[in-house]
Parts: structure tokens; C-alpha cells; sequence
């Protein structure tokens, strides 16, 4: 592009181009009076002229329009924290300062920004403590937006010794200021506050008070930033707590780099801590990337630094990419999972999961995971600031064993383009060879709406829907019975209505019409009947599990159960049956699959939020009462069991879906805590106690497969073929996703 300024440039130089009229003074242009050699390139170089002239017209727009659309994430992320706050999760009266009205958020997000607070202040509290000897300190807050540290540190008493200073785009601090100007409430704490900008050397907005100063320049200029707090009398040797929340990753690497660089080079007693996203290419993360796009606020640093390992490494030895300039002496990184269940007193959490009613934790979980907080020192008192990691985990250690081999994930066929099936929390039995009943769960358009059917055909599988007959109800049981159909059980309307109702699904395979026919007939292969039962039946719940026996789950005061109950199907007759001996921890959303004449339990999340790993088989006694035995058991070649043997967990996962094969556990999905990526498919030799973890290749599914939350049947006899249907969820504030279709996947080679 340059050249074609300096081609142009000589030409229109030449002096037999260029005549000058002496009567009015203008200068006009003739190339007809040069070489013919240099015409062309002149009419070349003209046009090259003018398409730079648009280009670079072009990419100042979509640079403004990237800076406005970076700003405008701090005006939504300001609309959260008050909802937030307002909700109770953290104290903060001063944000409604900086909203024009205040919104409530939904409840994940709530926590989601509760715990982004959380960590932030508790490595803003851990850098005061360590410097409360000092005659002077510093909190440099990168990219501030409309953040409200000073005055809450203000109301809090902590600022003895303290000055703070913020920095952003200068038309954030302009707005913030005039916020500030226009607040009774936020001017009462500023009492020696000048409304006036000044403006000196260097056109830097600038409006100060003794121990608060608001600088409005480009953080990325780095001869800026530094020239600006100078003027504003930042001390570069004072203990300084530098704060960057969710600003660095909207910058392109080497400017990301460039930052944490200069603050290293700058600040010899310093603590940097940063809370940014972490983990772009698994599905969660994809969406999350997705939504950023859409804002043209694009994650550059994520891709770069995708995982905490590699954040730590560009804090930590920031000079292997920047030519050897000195980094941080220490880092230590956590992500919110980490945090929260180690560093956040249960009382608290208990605290904070009594506000609202809450019933996302596979969101909660996954949003967790894909953010951090990082912290790194230089200088040995800032570096007692730096957070700490629980002595001991409160998620246990996980190191699957991973298969190398991958296992593709095909689009179900049927069709011009397959069945549409979505939904979250669905539940689903096997009618009849290729026949699938799916009732309840949540889609675009809310809970309820219709049941379904999936039918195999010739041509592949069609879904037919249904009119919903067995109410809005998610995360309830579809238990089949042999012989006659299956008894839909539990689920809940929201997280404050369970339903405890029970439902008997007939089924005529005799009156299923063939892949021509109309499919309204379809619901006459199917009636229902809601079951007046008898006996000591539990309380109403969801996330339970339910094979001819109802186990666990969970209901409005009680937030996991360990009871078992027996429906008797003939009388409709209902016995709570006691478990023997050491009896497992009560969880919900694990799984139940029939083996050995019993029950065997696997996974699960247990009341303090934590993934389970335990495999338990619940075998009746040979007495006439009806007890289960908590056997610890594993079978050996079909023998009895052997007592008081424990299945060694490697895997700690919950929100999946299981399935009995033979002697092996076969695991699909759900939500781990511990390891990178996503659960694919797992096996458990019921034999032995050992597992295999397979990854699975989903290049053959052109939408990020996210599988929580959704059921799967075995589709042969040999149980070799699955299909994966439904699952998704709110992503955070991200929007939600739903998988569109079903999936299938061949199992038989891991068995």
C-alpha cells in the first residue's frame, strides 16, 4: 500500500505534470505530457492512490467500532454486578451509581458475577494486608470501566495509606466522570473531587482527588500510560496491586504481552492480578467465542493462551516472547471451580446458594471452569500476596487413562436432513425395536411443549410430535417396563415445583403406522394414565434415577437425597427400602443402570457441589423384606459378590448417562471438574475396577456437541450402537445452545 504513495508521489512531482497557472495560482495535472513509460503507471498508481485512501477510511471505522464494542461490554457487565448485588451476593451500594436502570439478572448469571467479585476482592484484600506496613500504596486498575473499588475500599475504612488509579479508553473515564459528577452519593465520598478535567501535556483527561485519580488514555500505548500516571503522580517504586479484569484478552497478543511487560519492567514491588476466560475450543468455549464475535469484541489472547498452564506462562516468563525483557517471579493461577470450592468458606457458599433458587449446575460448573484469576509478584512482600491454592483440593485429582484412539460422532440419518430433536433435560425409553419415547424438558420456547417419538424407518429415522399429555415437567425419569410401555416419575416444573406424580405409558406396537403413513396416528399407539399410588412414597424430586426403583436426586429443601424407594407397578403400591450398612453419599444427577440383580450407582454431584466418582452396586437381600445391600461390590466373571471390595473411582463426573454392557460401565458425557477438555466416552470393567477414557471426534457434527443434560438409548441388542439425543444449556451470558439433533456412536469397539 505504501508504495503506492511514493510511486503516485513522484509522479504527480514531475515537473511536466504539474503546471502551475499564473493567473489563478492552481496547479493541474497532465500526464499526457510524460513518457509514454510512466503514462500507465501513472493511471496505475492514481487508482492504487485512491483504494488505500478507502482502506484506510475502512479499517479507522472498524477500529472505532471495535473500541465501541469493547466499552460496551463494561456497560453490560456493570448491569450484572448490580443485579448481583442487589440480589445479596456481595455488598456494593455505590454500582447503581453507574447504571441508568436496574435489571435483574438471571440466577446463574448472579453467581457467575458473585464469584468474579469474590476473587478479585479477596486478592485486593490479600495485597492490603500483606502492605499495611508500608507508608504508601498503589492499585492501578487496567481498562476500570465503571468499576467501584475506591469507594467501596472508601466504605470500608480500607484505603489508610492508599491511592487509587484507574485508566481507560478516554471516552469510558468521560462518561464515568460525568456519572460520578451527577451522583450526591458517589460526590459525598469524593469530597476533594475536581469535576473539571484537566488536561495537560499530552491532551490526557485526567480528574483527581487526593487518594483517587481517573486517567483516560489508550492502555495499550504504552509511552501513554506511563507519561499520564506520571503527570498524576503514581510512585513507581511504591507497592503497587495492578488489577486487569477482563481487559487484556480483547487485545491482539503482542500488544496483551506488551502490558503485562512494561507493568513487569516498571513495578519492581508489584502484584498483577488479572481474571480473564480460559478453555476456547471445547463447546462451551466455542460458544462463548461465538458470542463474542457477534459483539465484534473478538478474544485475541485466548487462542493464543488457552489454558491456565499456558496464562501462567505468559505472566510468568512474559520475556521468552518479548526478547528477554524480565517478567514475574511467581505466579499462581486458579480457576473459579479451584476458587470457590477452596477458597471460599463453605458458610459462604451456603450463604450465597441460599438466594436464589438455582438449578444449573452443569452451567455453573462449566462457566467456572472456563474463567480464571491469575496472580503474579515481583518483589518479595508483594509476593505474600499472591493467592493461594488450598492445601488440599477440594476437587479430587483426576487423571483418566485416555485411549489414543477417537471415536467419530455421525448426525442421525433420516431424511433430507435428520430429525430435529432439542431440549435440555429431557428423558427418554425404548419403546420397541427403533421406537423412542421423549417427554418433557426445556427448549427454545421454555418447558413443556410436545412429547416426541422417534421411529426408524428405511429411510432412516423420523420424529413425530406429540401433544403433550405427560406435563411440563425436566429432569424427571421415563423408566421402561417390559411388555407394556414405561412410567414416567419426578422432574419439576421449576426449581420451587417438583412433581411427584406418576405416569403409565402404554405402548401398541401393533398400531404403529409404517414410514408412510400419516403421522398423526402415532398417538394412538400410546396412552397414558396418571397412577394413584399407595404406600410410604418420598417427596416429589428430580435429577433422581429410576430403574423399577426410584434413588436419590433431589427436591426444593433437600438438595441431594439417599433414599431408595420400590414402586410395586401391578399394585401401585409404593415401600421405602433402608440401605444396610455403610449406605453412599447422597447425590442427584447421577446414574442408575441394572446389573447382577441390582443397581449399579455411578457419579453424581454431592450436597457440597463436588463431582462423585464411586461405583456402588444396591443388591436385594435374600430375605423376605425388601432391603438393599450397599455391597461395595464388583462381580467376577458373574460370581457372587465379593463384600466390602470398592470400585477405585478415576473418573468424577455427573450429568451423564450410562449404560450396562456385558461387565462394562459405559459412561457418555457429562461434566467433570478436574481434567481439560470435555467427558467423551468412558468405560468401567465392572470385573476389575479399571477405566478407559475415549476421546470422541466430532468433525462430523457441524455445531459444538455439548453433552449434559441429555438421555441416550441403546439402539441393537448388542448394545453397540447409541444414540446421544437432546442436551445443552445456558451458556452463562452467552446465550443458550441447544444440539439441534441427535447423534450417534458405535461403542462395540470398546467393549
Amino acid at each position: 500500500m505504501w508504495a503506492c504513495f511514493v510511486t503516485l508521489e513522484t509522479i504527480v512531482c514531475h515537473p511536466d505534470v504539474n503546471r502551475k497557472n499564473t493567473k489563478t495560482g492552481t496547479i493541474t495535472s497532465d500526464r499526457s505530457s510524460l513518457p509514454k513509460s510512466l503514462q500507465n503507471s501513472y493511471v496505475s498508481a492514481q487508482s492504487n492512490y485512491m483504494l488505500s485512501l478507502i482502506l484506510l477510511q475502512y479499517f479507522y471505522k472498524l477500529e472505532v467500532l471495535y473500541h465501541a464494542s469493547v466499552q460496551g461490554t463494561n456497560d453490560s457487565s456493570v448491569v450484572s454486578k448490580v443485579s448481583a448485588a442487589t440480589q445479596g451476593y456481595f455488598l456494593d451500594d455505590f454500582l447503581r451509581g453507574f447504571v441508568c436502570k436496574v435489571s435483574r439478572r438471571a440466577p446463574l448469571i448472579n453467581r457467575g458475577y458473585y464469584v468474579r467479585w469474590k476473587a478479585v476482592d479477596h486478592c485486593v484484600k490479600q495485597f492490603l494486608r500483606v502492605t499495611e506496613g508500608c507508608t504508601r500504596r498503589q492499585v492501578l486498575s487496567l481498562g476500570a470501566g465503571f468499576d467501584s473499588l475506591y469507594f467501596r475500599l472508601h466504605a470500608e475504612g480500607s484505603l489508610e495509606k492508599v491511592v487509587v488509579f484507574e485508566v481507560d479508553f478516554p471516552d469510558v473515564a468521560q462518561r464515568k466522570a460525568a456519572l460520578i459528577n451527577s451522583s450526591s452519593h458517589l460526590r459525598e465520598v469524593l469530597r476533594d473531587w475536581d469535576p473539571q478535567p484537566h488536561l495537560p501535556t499530552g491532551n490526557t483527561p485526567a480528574r483527581r482527588g487526593s487518594q483517587y485519580c481517573l486517567l483516560g488514555v489508550d492502555v495499550r500505548v504504552e509511552k501513554d500510560v506511563e507519561a499520564a500516571l506520571s503527570r498524576a503522580g503514581l510512585q513507581w517504586s511504591a507497592p503497587t496491586l495492578l488489577l486487569s479484569e477482563v481487559v487484556l484478552t480483547y487485545m491482539d497478543t503482542h500488544l496483551s504481552d506488551g502490558v503485562i511487560a512494561w507493568a513487569a519492567r516498571l513495578f519492581p514491588h508489584s502484584l498483577f492480578v488479572m481474571y480473564e476466560q480460559v478453555r476456547p475450543h471445547d463447546p462451551f468455549g466455542k460458544v462463548m467465542q461465538d458470542h463474542f464475535l457477534k459483539l465484534n469484541s473478538a478474544l485475541n489472547a485466548l487462542s493464543h493462551y488457552p489454558d491456565t498452564a499456558a496464562q501462567r506462562q505468559s505472566a510468568v516468563t512474559v520475556d521468552c516472547y518479548l526478547c528477554c525483557i524480565q517478567g514475574w517471579g511467581s505466579c499462581v493461577c486458579l480457576d473459579m471451580n479451584q476458587f470457590f470450592l477452596g477458597l471460599v468458606s463453605e458458610k459462604e457458599r451456603r450463604r450465597v446458594e441460599s438466594l436464589e433458587p438455582f438449578d444449573e449446575f452443569e452451567e455453573w460448573h462449566q462457566k467456572c471452569s472456563h474463567y480464571f484469576i491469575l496472580t503474579a509478584s515481583k518483589g518479595c512482600l508483594t509476593s505474600q500476596g499472591l493467592i493461594r491454592a488450598p492445601s488440599v483440593s477440594p476437587v479430587p485429582c483426576m487423571s483418566p487413562t485416555l485411549s489414543p484412539q477417537k471415536h467419530p460422532v455421525l448426525p442421525i440419518t433420516g431424511g433430507p436432513e435428520g430429525p430435529h430433536v432439542e431440549g435440555l433435560g429431557m428423558a427418554s425409553a425404548v419403546l420397541g425395536p427403533g421406537v423412542i419415547l421423549l417427554t418433557g424438558g426445556s427448549g427454545r420456547g421454555g418447558r413443556g411443549g410436545a412429547d416426541m417419538v422417534l421411529i426408524r424407518g428405511q429411510a432412516g429415522w423420523r420424529c413425530v410430535c406429540l401433544e403433550s399429555r405427560t406435563g411440563v415437567r425436566m429432569y424427571h425419569t421415563l423408566t421402561a417396563v417390559p411388555g407394556w410401555g414405561c412410567i414416567v416419575y419426578g422432574g419439576r416444573s421449576s426449581p420451587l415445583n417438583p412433581i411427584g406424580s406418576v405416569v403409565r405409558v402404554t405402548f401398541d406396537p401393533t398400531s404403529l403406522p409404517d414410514s408412510s403413513a400419516p403421522v398423526s396416528p402415532v398417538s394412538e399407539c400410546l396412552s397414558l394414565t396418571e397412577m394413584v399410588c399407595t404406600g410410604n412414597g418420598a417427596s416429589s424430586r428430580w435429577r433422581h434415577t429410576a430403574n423399577l426403583l426410584r434413588y436419590r436426586g433431589r427436591t426444593v429443601a433437600e438438595p441431594v437425597l439417599g433414599d431408595a424407594h420400590f414402586l410395586c407397578v401391578d399394585n401401585q403400591h409404593w415401600t421405602e427400602v433402608p440401605v444396610e450398612g455403610d449406605p453412599p453419599e447422597p447425590r442427584h444427577s447421577h446414574s442408575a443402570c441394572g446389573y447382577g440383580g441390582g443397581v449399579v450407582i455411578f457419579g453424581g454431584l454431592s450436597g457440597g457441589g463436588v463431582p462423585l466418582g464411586d461405583v456402588v452396586l444396591l443388591r436385594p437381600t435374600d430375605e423376605g423384606r425388601p432391603k438393599i445391600v450397599h455391597s461395595f461390590s464388583t462381580l467376577r466373571g458373574g460370581a457372587e459378590p465379593l463384600t466390602s471390595v470398592m470400585l477405585e473411582g478415576h473418573l468424577y463426573m455427573y450429568s451423564h448417562s450410562a449404560h450396562v454392557i456385558g461387565h462394562k460401565l459405559v459412561i457418555l458425557g457429562g461434566v467433570w471438574l478436574q481434567a481439560e477438555g470435555v467427558p467423551g466416552l468412558a468405560v468401567i470393567d465392572l470385573t476389575t475396577g479399571g477405566s478407559m477414557e475415549h476421546c470422541l471426534d466430532t468433525s462430523a457434527v457441524p455445531w459444538p456437541l455439548m453433552l449434559h443434560s441429555f438421555c441416550s438409548e441403546l439402539l441393537d441388542e448388542e448394545g453397540a450402537a447409541v444414540a446421544l439425543i437432546g442436551g445443552g444449556g445456558n451458556c452463562f451470558s452467552f446465550g443458550t445452545h441447544l444440539n439441534p439433533k441427535p447423534v450417534t456412536l458405535d461403542v462395540g469397539l470398546v467393549l
